[in-house]
C-alpha cells in the first residue's frame, strides 16, 4: 500500500483522514500544517501520495502543489477542501493535482481517489 503525507492546517482533519487511510492499509509517514511544511516534508519523505488541503496559512495548497510538481513532476497529490468550488478544483488540477476530494470526507470516495491516482 501507499506511503502517504497528510497536509492540513486542522489537526482533526489530519487525524480523521489518517484513520481512514490506515484502515485501508496505507501508511501515514508524515503530516504538515501548511504549504511550506508540505514542500519540505515531501522533499524529506518522498511519499507515494500527498493529501493536501487548499486553504492553509503561510502557503496555500495550490501554491504548494505547484512547487512540489516543479521539482518532482511524478508527485501524486490529491487536493482536499471544504470548498468544492469549480474554480478551485480546476486551479488545483492545473497546478498538478491528480484528483480532488471534498470535506467532510467520505471513506469510499477517499479510497476510490487513492486507487485511481495510484493506478490500482
Amino acid at each position: 500500500m501507499a506511503k502517504v503525507l497528510i497536509v492540513d492546517d486542522a489537526k482533526f482533519m489530519r487525524m480523521t483522514l489518517g484513520n481512514m487511510l490506515k484502515s485501508s492499509g496505507h501508511e501515514v509517514i508524515g503530516e504538515g500544517e501548511n504549504g511550506v511544511e508540505a514542500i519540505s516534508k515531501y522533499k524529506e519523505l518522498q511519499p507515494d501520495l500527498v493529501t493536501m488541503d487548499i486553504t492553509m496559512p503561510e502557503l496555500n495548497g495550490v501554491e504548494a502543489v505547484k512547487e512540489i510538481i516543479k521539482e518532482f513532476p511524478q508527485a501524486k497529490v490529491i487536493m482536499c477542501s471544504a470548498m468544492g468550488q469549480q474554480k478551485i478544483v480546476v486551479e488545483a488540477i492545473e497546478a498538478g493535482a491528480k484528483d480532488f476530494i471534498v470535506k467532510p470526507f467520505d471513506e469510499v470516495r477517499v479510497d476510490e481517489a487513492i486507487k485511481r491516482v495510484l493506478g490500482q
